[in-house]
C-alpha cells in the first residue's frame, strides 16, 4: 500500500492533475514542462534514446519503437529508483554506435554538464541523418542536485550552443509565464524550510503553498506576460548534415 502511494505520488510530480496543485509544491514548473513535452513528443519515434534518464518520469508521453535509458551513476539521482536496463555510462563516451537512434530526449540535464560541447558531438554521433533530439533545460530555477549544476542558459545562448554542435532548431518554446515563476520560486522557497518528515511536509504544503498554486492559475488570466522571463527552455532539434 505505501508503494503505491509512493508510485501515485512520484506520478503526480512529473504528471500532475488538479490534485496535484494541493499536494504538489513544484506544481507550476512540472504543469508547464509536461505541456511543453507533450506538445512536441510527437515528433520523435522509432529507437528512442532517454539521455540523462532518471527513472525515466516521461517515458508514457512517447509512442516509440524501442525506449532505451542512458546516464551517470554520479549523477545527484537516486540510482535506486532507476528502470532496470539504465545504461550506465562514464559522462563522456556513450557505449552506442553511430546513427543508431532515431530520437534523443534530454530532460533537465544539460545544467548539470560541464562539458556540454562533447557530449553534443556525442549525441550527434549516434543520432541518425535527420534524426530528433529533444531537450529541456531550466532558465530560471534554484541550484539542484548539488554539486552536479553548472549552468542555466537563455534561449539565446542554448540556441547558439545547439547550432554550433551542428544540430538546426525545429521548435523552441519557452515554458512558465512571468507570474508563474515568481510564484514558483516563492512555493519552491517555502517548500526548502518545511520540516524533513514526509507527513508535516504534506499538511504544510497543503495550507502554504496550494494557495500559491491557486493564485498563479488566476493571476495568469490577469496579468501581462513578458516573453523574457520564464521558468525552462524546451527545444525540438534535428541533426543537421555537416
Amino acid at each position: 500500500m505505501i508503494e503505491k502511494l509512493k508510485s501515485y505520488y512520484r506520478k503526480q510530480l512529473f504528471h500532475p492533475t488538479i490534485l496535484s496543485i494541493f499536494i504538489n509544491p513544484f506544481y507550476i514548473i512540472r504543469k508547464r514542462l509536461n505541456q511543453s513535452i507533450k506538445i512536441l513528443a510527437g515528433h520523435m519515434k522509432g529507437d528512442f534514446l532517454d539521455f540523462g534518464c532518471g527513472f525515466m518520469p516521461y517515458k508514457t508521453l512517447f509512442d516509440v519503437k524501442s525506449y532505451k535509458g542512458i546516464d551517470v551513476k554520479s549523477s545527484g539521482h537516486d540510482t535506486n529508483s532507476m528502470h532496470e536496463g539504465v545504461i550506465f555510462y562514464d559522462g563522456e563516451n556513450i557505449p552506442m554506435d553511430d546513427s543508431s537512434v532515431d530520437s534523443i530526449f534530454a530532460s533537465e540535464v544539460f545544467e548539470h554538464i560541464f562539458n556540454l560541447d562533447s557530449v553534443l558531438k556525442e549525441l550527434y554521433r549516434v543520432l541518425k541523418p535527420e534524426g530528433k533530439l529533444l531537450v529541456t533545460v531550466p532558465f530560471i530555477w534554484e541550484e539542484h542536485e548539488i554539486p552536479y549544476d553548472f549552468a542555466r542558459y537563455t534561449s539565446f545562448g542554448f540556441h547558439h550552443i545547439l547550432q554550433k554542435n551542428n544540430f538546426e532548431v525545429v521548435k523552441s518554446l519557452k515554458s512558465g509565464s512571468s507570474i508563474e515563476t515568481c510564484l514558483q520560486i516563492l512555493a519552491s522557497f517555502f517548500h526548502s524550510i518545511f520540516p524533513q518528515n514526509t507527513f508535516f511536509r504534506l499538511i504544510c504544503t497543503i495550507v502554504f503553498i496550494s494557495p500559491i498554486n491557486l493564485v498563479s492559475i488566476l493571476l495568469n488570466f490577469l496579468l501581462p506576460q513578458r516573453d523574457e522571463l520564464y521558468l525552462n527552455n524546451v527545444v525540438l532539434l534535428t541533426k543537421s548534415q555537416k
